[in-house]
């Protein structure tokens, strides 16, 4: 029997466990390629029954750093959910060889080879690449399982019931290891209810003005714009459009001229895909943000325990009502949360409409007006990095009302809730902080925005956090 079509407000099941995970994935991969590196040429020299000397330790970190440099650069820690496993294994295989190309050279540089055996280091050479390609092998045996029952697969729609979208339709279906669920099509020029697809139940749910809502609404975790070259400006209208949501993007198979957000490129079952809007934390990366955001943040709570103490009785003593307010924002992936701030003003307006603090607000107290001028007001918000729900560093949470507001108006608003919302930002520490009364201002202020977002590190992160110790604190449009 026919499936039904998607209503475009039907409750979805929010799938992507690796949407959330693929990070601590990643890392257990890396993790595992260290342990592999290091293990294997110890349990050799022990079986050799030589000594674990400063010689064997320099081989086995040296290699255990190229192997991760090489091996990122390769995309072996990107997802390898539209790779074969043949590619995988080749990957890894190549990767290495690369490393023993490095240390071989290092090793006749430094006229090293007195200090290996070369028994051992021929047995490792051969076992590292065999150890890992084996444990990858598993681990994609062990989550092909989980998505046999529905877990960890990730929401697909395709634009284009035509080719290459036909063509890409029948590689996601035909490689259920990759872990993908075809929603539907979307497409203006095939009739509604339309199977493209001779043997499988896949119909051409709407068109792309259904396919914007239902992106909208959080339906799908990923797009694929699969249009003729000749749709240019459907495609460049159609990607537009979608930056107002927080859909992961993708274009097959052609570029064009697009503002793009950490653009990369992949293969599914053998096309060339693009993601045009995609988040930066999608490797080890996220591990160090998150490592990043846990410690500073303990450190700080740490010191600033007292203050707090001292303002949340000075907040409570001056006017009527909580100490703590808690406004609805956008986080990651526009999932709303909780932000945590301290009450500065008279009333907590957390509705549909949010009225903007603006000078001599009768609404802000005395004690209130001093904590949103020197951002005092904000330090609740480090118990929300603690939580998970936010960052150090990254743009600032808007409330609800207001990304509902702008998100219409400015071109790739919504991108920025593509990583997680920050207690201070790119943006904040030039300047564009405070009150904005003017689209214009707004607009620079995402501007800096998605330039934090393409351009991330953590040093980057180090630099703001430092700016922000420096001028963040004070601002002359902060009411």
């Amino acid at each position: 029997m026919k499936s039904e079509p998607i209503n475009a407000g039907q409750g979805v099941q929010v799938g992507g466990f690796i949407k959330q995970h693929h990070s601590m994935v990643t890392a257990a991969h890396q993790l595992a390629d260290v342990l592999v590196i290091w293990g294997l040429l110890a349990g050799l020299v022990s079986l050799a029954d030589y000594t674990w000397g400063m010689g064997y330790q320099i081989a086995a970190f040296v290699a255990s750093i190229c192997y991760h440099i090489f091996a990122h650069k390769n995309g072996l820690y990107f997802s390898w959910r539209g790779q074969s496993l043949f590619t995988e294994v080749k990957t890894v295989v190549t990767t290495w060889l690369v490393v023993l190309g490095t240390l071989l050279t290092i090793t006749f540089l430094f006229d090293l080879t007195e200090e290996y055996g070369g028994a051992v280091m021929v047995a490792w050479a051969v076992a590292v690449p065999v150890a890992i390609s084996l444990y990858r092998i598993s681990a994609r045996m062990v989550l092909r399982e989980f998505r046999r029952v529905g877990v960890n697969t990730r929401r697909v729609a395709i634009v284009g019931a035509k080719e290459p979208g036909i063509s890409l339709a029948n590689s996601i279906i035909g490689s259920p290891w990759m872990g993908m669920t075809v929603a539907g099509f979307y497409d203006d020029r095939v009739p509604i209810g339309h199977y493209p697809l001779l043997e499988e139940d896949v119909q051409v749910v709407g068109t792309t003005e259904l396919l914007k809502q239902q992106a909208r609404a959080g339906e799908f975790d990923d797009i694929y714009i699969a249009l003729p070259m000749r749709e240019e400006e459907t495609i460049k209208e159609l990607v537009e459009e979608l930056a107002n949501s927080s859909c992961c993007v993708h274009i097959v198979p052609d570029l064009f001229t697009f503002k793009m957000l950490n653009a990369r490129s992949r293969e599914i079952g053998g096309l060339p895909v693009v993601s045009v809007y995609d988040t930066p934390f999608d490797s080890f990366d996220a591990v160090i943000k998150r490592a990043e955001d846990v410690i500073l943040s303990s450190i700080i709570l740490c010191g600033i325990a007292i203050p707090m103490l001292i303002i949340a009785a000075a907040v409570k003593l001056s006017s009527p009502g909580p100490v703590i307010f808690k406004q609805r924002r956008y986080g990651i992936n526009g999932e709303e949360i909780m932000v945590w701030k301290f009450r500065s003003m008279t009333c907590c307006d957390n509705g549909d409409v949010v009225v903007q603090a603006t000078k001599d607000d009768c609404r802000i107290t005395k004690v209130g007006g001093f904590l949103r001028r020197t951002s005092l007001d904000e330090l609740p918000q480090f118990i929300n990095v603690l939580q998970g729900k936010m960052s150090i560093v990254g743009p600032r949470p808007h409330a609800v009302a207001h990304n509902e507001l702008y998100r219409d108006k400015i071109s790739g608003y919504m991108q920025r809730h593509l990583v997680k919302p920050g207690i201070t930002g790119w943006a904040q520490v030039n300047g564009w902080r405070g009150e904005t009364d003017t689209l214009e201002k707004m607009e620079k202020r995402i501007e800096f925005d998605l330039a934090y977002i393409r351009s991330w590190s953590v040093f980057f992160d180090v630099k703001i956090v430092w700016l922000t110790l420096i001028k963040g604190f004070f601002g002359n449009h902060v009411y």
